[in-house]
């Protein structure tokens, strides 16, 4: 659905084809990659929900091949793998850019970083983020303008003439290419995890205000949003064997003296109370979150966070916001 949106409102995305049939997948693949060791750069994404874990990237046509017999004949992700779509793989850098809309008013919020692959160097299988930072400096005003003119305004005009008009949150997944320019990846029809995490960290005025503003079609109506100017970094703590198999139900210290430290705030994602104790129910666990006043100093504070919190098997990524860090030096030694 989202891709076909795309194509027909003329918006930026990597080429694609949606299989129903691993054969008919295997005979594409097979088609344009003879070789059997042939560079394969493409994606093979299951079409369905799939918590973030459905995007297979292939480097070589035996990992595309891989890719299909995991989604489509091991059905791996279940029903989410009945459709699948195989598209080329793009590089460069990946920004989240989340708007709400009431189908008419679009009212952009700040542009964040996810981190989707498991561990630092964005190395290993893909997860549902593992860590986010915002605002990020990849997405500059002039940019951000660019995004909502040709990608969130005809995404919204293209659902009203299809008789589909759409109210809420909109969440572009982008990648912006050195070579073609920025290009929507994947649409999501809700806030971001982690990404949300430090935007509200962010966020000074109420929420409420924008999601009542939405529903009732009145978002030209009222102020716009009001932001800390500082950034603020989100650190996901996992539990052992994520993406994976996973363990459950060891208790987790220190989240009250994480807590406690200023300008930090834990959200909880994979936890429960068990009698008076929280223990680890979940693959992604705590959102660990941190103002600071530069992306640098957001990143301390949430890990100085991070390093309160125990439990067993608990890992995360340490290098959440790195890319900006190299980002902005780039930026300083070009200038």
């Amino acid at each position: 659905f989202c891709k076909n949106l795309l194509r027909q409102a003329d918006v930026p995305t990597a080429d694609f084809q949606v299989f129903r049939d691993a054969d008919d997948a295997m005979r594409y693949i097979k088609g344009r990659f003879p070789g059997e060791h042939d560079r394969c750069p493409v994606v093979v994404k299951a079409d369905g929900l799939a918590a973030g874990k459905g995007v297979l990237v292939c480097r070589r046509r035996n990992e595309a091949l891989e890719a299909i017999d995991r989604i489509a004949r091991d059905m791996e992700f279940g029903e989410a793998g009945a459709q699948m779509i195989i598209e080329e793989r793009l590089e460069g850098q990946e920004a989240s850019v989340l708007a709400i809309t009431d189908g008419r008013t679009i009212v952009p919020l700040p542009p964040a970083q996810d981190h989707k692959p498991a561990h630092d160097g964005d190395k290993g299988p893909n997860t549902g983020g593992m860590g986010a930072y915002c605002p990020t400096p990849i997405v500059d005003d002039a940019l951000l303008a660019w995004i909502e003119e040709h990608v969130l305004i005809p995404t919204i005009h293209a659902m009203k003439r299809n008789r589909k008009p759409y109210r809420g949150v909109l969440y572009a997944g982008l990648m912006l290419t050195p070579q073609s320019g920025t290009k929507v990846l994947e649409y999501n029809c809700r806030f971001g995890d982690p990404e949300c995490q430090p935007m509200l960290m962010r966020l000074q005025s109420d929420i409420m205000d924008l999601l009542e503003g939405t529903v009732d079609q009145a978002l030209d109506q009222i102020d716009p949003p009001v932001w800390d100017p500082r950034p603020a970094t989100c650190v996901v703590m996992a539990s052992k064997g994520y993406p994976g198999d996973y363990s459950k139900g060891s208790p987790i210290t220190g989240i009250e003296a994480a807590d406690a430290l200023p300008d930090v705030k834990v959200f909880h994602a994979g936890t429960k109370l068990v009698g008076d104790k929280i223990v680890n129910d979940g693959g992604r666990v705590l959102g660990v979150t941190a103002l600071g006043d530069s992306i640098s100093k957001a990143k301390l504070n949430a890990y100085t966070a991070v390093q309160k919190i125990r439990w067993a098997g608990a890992w995360c990524r340490k290098d959440i916001s790195d890319k900006a860090l190299a980002y902005l030096e780039k930026q300083a030694t070009e200038h």
